[in-house]
């Protein structure tokens, strides 16, 4: 996913016009298309989803959690189109039938090779500046979990057993 499409300005239309089955991403007005995922990444991405479904469900939550393919259009421009591994959502007012118009609360990526300096260097920024709350980096590769917790410019670094916590949900915790 690290290469943009050509040095052209496009957007979200030209995401919308892509041929069938082929998924990209639009960051900046450059498109990066998106490799498919592996199955340890479909497995954390699953498992985590039903983690964190669960804990919101268990509490009576009212926030909601997606998994990709799901379009997050982090701003009002028509030139940035992601689509999050996972989002957790929790002003439904920004949600729609098209996606999420707006940053969501929490946002996880799973990192392949491909995606490495997307996840760690571009998104990682994006979602910062877009509002975000919270982002995790999952990397199977390292066995690692980078969250980052932007409201309180905190970073904590996590190995694959140990027990993760969101900043969101202070009573939160995975193992991955």
């Amino acid at each position: 996913m690290g290469v943009p499409k050509q040095e052209e300005h496009y957007t979200i239309d030209d995401i919308y016009h892509l041929p069938e089955g082929e998924r990209a991403e639009l960051i900046d007005g450059q498109i990066y298309y998106m490799a498919p995922p592996s199955r340890t990444h479909q497995r954390i991405s699953w498992k985590l989803h039903q983690a964190i479904a669960n804990y919101i469900d268990s509490r009576a939550g009212k926030c909601e959690v997606y998994a990709a393919p799901f379009a997050v259009f982090l701003d009002e421009g028509d030139e940035n189109y992601v689509e999050p591994d996972l989002s957790v959502i929790c002003d439904l007012s920004i949600l729609d039938e098209k996606g999420c118009h707006g940053a969501p609360d929490w946002i996880v990526e799973i990192v392949s090779k491909s995606s490495r300096s997307m996840d760690c260097f571009t998104k990682l920024f994006k979602y910062k500046n877009s509002g975000v709350r919270e982002y995790w980096i999952v990397d199977p590769i390292k066995e690692m979990v980078m969250v980052y917790q932007f409201e309180k410019q905190r970073m904590e670094q996590y190995t694959f057993g140990e027990e993760v916590r969101s900043g969101i949900y202070e009573d939160f915790v995975v193992k991955i």
